[in-house]
Protein backbone atom coordinates (compact mmCIF):
# COMPACT_ATOMS: atom_id res chain seq x y z
CA UNK A 1 0.00 0.00 0.00
CA UNK A 2 0.87 3.66 -0.34
CA UNK A 3 0.17 6.00 2.55
CA UNK A 4 -0.04 9.77 2.34
CA UNK A 5 0.13 11.83 5.51
CA UNK A 6 -0.57 15.56 5.46
CA UNK A 7 0.57 18.06 8.05
CA UNK A 8 0.76 21.80 8.56
CA UNK A 9 -2.87 22.80 8.66
CA UNK A 10 -4.26 25.11 11.29
CA UNK A 11 -5.83 28.46 12.02
CA UNK A 12 -4.46 31.58 10.38
CA UNK A 13 -5.68 35.14 10.05
CA UNK A 14 -6.60 36.57 6.65
CA UNK A 15 -3.44 37.64 4.87
CA UNK A 16 -1.37 35.08 6.72
CA UNK A 17 0.60 32.09 5.50
CA UNK A 18 0.71 28.36 6.06
CA UNK A 19 2.81 25.59 4.62
CA UNK A 20 1.30 22.17 4.12
CA UNK A 21 3.38 19.04 3.72
CA UNK A 22 2.49 15.58 2.53
CA UNK A 23 4.76 12.58 2.82
CA UNK A 24 4.20 9.42 0.80
CA UNK A 25 5.41 6.13 2.20
CA UNK A 26 4.98 2.43 1.69
CA UNK A 27 5.65 0.27 -1.32
CA UNK A 28 6.59 2.88 -3.93
CA UNK A 29 8.60 2.29 -7.08
CA UNK A 30 8.14 5.81 -8.39
CA UNK A 31 5.82 8.80 -8.14
CA UNK A 32 4.62 10.37 -11.37
CA UNK A 33 2.93 13.38 -9.84
CA UNK A 34 1.58 14.81 -6.63
CA UNK A 35 -1.05 17.40 -5.96
CA UNK A 36 -3.38 19.19 -3.59
CA UNK A 37 -7.14 19.43 -3.59
CA UNK A 38 -9.47 21.06 -1.10
CA UNK A 39 -13.04 20.71 0.02
CA UNK A 40 -14.99 23.36 1.87
CA UNK A 41 -18.20 22.53 3.77
CA UNK A 42 -21.09 22.02 1.39
CA UNK A 43 -18.87 22.16 -1.68
CA UNK A 44 -17.28 19.63 -3.97
CA UNK A 45 -13.62 18.79 -3.75
CA UNK A 46 -11.68 21.08 -6.07
CA UNK A 47 -8.25 21.11 -7.62
CA UNK A 48 -5.66 23.42 -6.07
CA UNK A 49 -2.22 22.59 -7.47
CA UNK A 50 -0.32 19.82 -9.20
CA UNK A 51 3.34 19.03 -9.78
CA UNK A 52 4.75 16.37 -12.07
CA UNK A 53 7.81 14.27 -11.38
CA UNK A 54 9.75 16.47 -13.78
CA UNK A 55 8.75 19.58 -11.87
CA UNK A 56 6.02 20.99 -14.07
CA UNK A 57 3.30 22.77 -12.10
CA UNK A 58 -0.32 23.75 -12.54
CA UNK A 59 -2.51 25.87 -10.29
CA UNK A 60 -6.16 26.71 -9.94
CA UNK A 61 -6.83 30.26 -11.05
CA UNK A 62 -8.03 31.14 -7.56
CA UNK A 63 -4.61 30.45 -6.01
CA UNK A 64 -2.21 31.52 -8.74
CA UNK A 65 0.35 33.95 -7.44
CA UNK A 66 -0.43 33.09 -3.82
CA UNK A 67 0.29 29.35 -3.53
CA UNK A 68 3.43 27.50 -4.52
CA UNK A 69 3.73 23.74 -4.85
CA UNK A 70 7.05 21.93 -4.62
CA UNK A 71 8.17 18.33 -4.46
CA UNK A 72 11.15 16.67 -2.84
CA UNK A 73 11.55 13.58 -5.03
CA UNK A 74 13.97 11.58 -2.93
CA UNK A 75 11.74 11.99 0.08
CA UNK A 76 8.43 11.55 -1.80
CA UNK A 77 7.17 14.72 -0.19
CA UNK A 78 5.08 17.51 -1.62
CA UNK A 79 4.61 20.90 -0.02
CA UNK A 80 2.13 23.71 -0.56
CA UNK A 81 3.22 27.17 0.51
CA UNK A 82 0.10 29.27 0.94
CA UNK A 83 0.47 33.04 1.23
CA UNK A 84 -2.05 35.86 1.40
CA UNK A 85 -4.69 33.47 2.65
CA UNK A 86 -8.31 34.49 2.31
CA UNK A 87 -11.39 33.23 4.15
CA UNK A 88 -12.39 31.53 0.89
CA UNK A 89 -9.28 29.33 1.17
CA UNK A 90 -10.62 27.67 4.30
CA UNK A 91 -11.18 23.98 3.63
CA UNK A 92 -9.88 20.51 4.27
CA UNK A 93 -6.82 20.11 2.07
CA UNK A 94 -6.10 16.71 0.60
CA UNK A 95 -2.86 15.49 -0.88
CA UNK A 96 -2.78 12.98 -3.71
CA UNK A 97 -0.10 11.06 -5.51
CA UNK A 98 0.01 9.14 -8.76
CA UNK A 99 2.36 6.34 -7.88
CA UNK A 100 3.73 3.12 -9.31
CA UNK A 101 4.15 0.45 -6.68
CA UNK A 102 6.23 -2.03 -8.66
CA UNK A 103 8.22 -1.87 -11.88
CA UNK A 104 5.83 -2.54 -14.75
CA UNK A 105 2.66 -1.94 -12.75
CA UNK A 106 0.11 0.70 -13.71
CA UNK A 107 0.06 4.06 -11.96
CA UNK A 108 -2.66 4.52 -9.37
CA UNK A 109 -3.92 7.53 -7.48
CA UNK A 110 -3.71 7.60 -3.72
CA UNK A 111 -5.18 10.12 -1.28
CA UNK A 112 -4.33 11.37 2.16
CA UNK A 113 -6.81 11.88 4.99
CA UNK A 114 -6.76 15.66 4.76
CA UNK A 115 -5.69 18.54 6.95
CA UNK A 116 -7.91 21.41 8.04
CA UNK A 117 -7.08 24.97 7.09
CA UNK A 118 -9.11 27.69 8.80
CA UNK A 119 -8.76 31.32 7.79
CA UNK A 120 -10.43 33.63 10.25
CA UNK A 121 -9.80 36.72 12.30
Amino acid sequence: QVQLVESGGGLVQPGGSLRLSCAASGSIFSINAMGWYRQAPGKQREFVAHISGSGGTNYADSVKGRFTISMDNPKNTVRLQMNSLEPEDAAVYYCNAVAIRYAGSVPRTYWGQGTQVTVSS
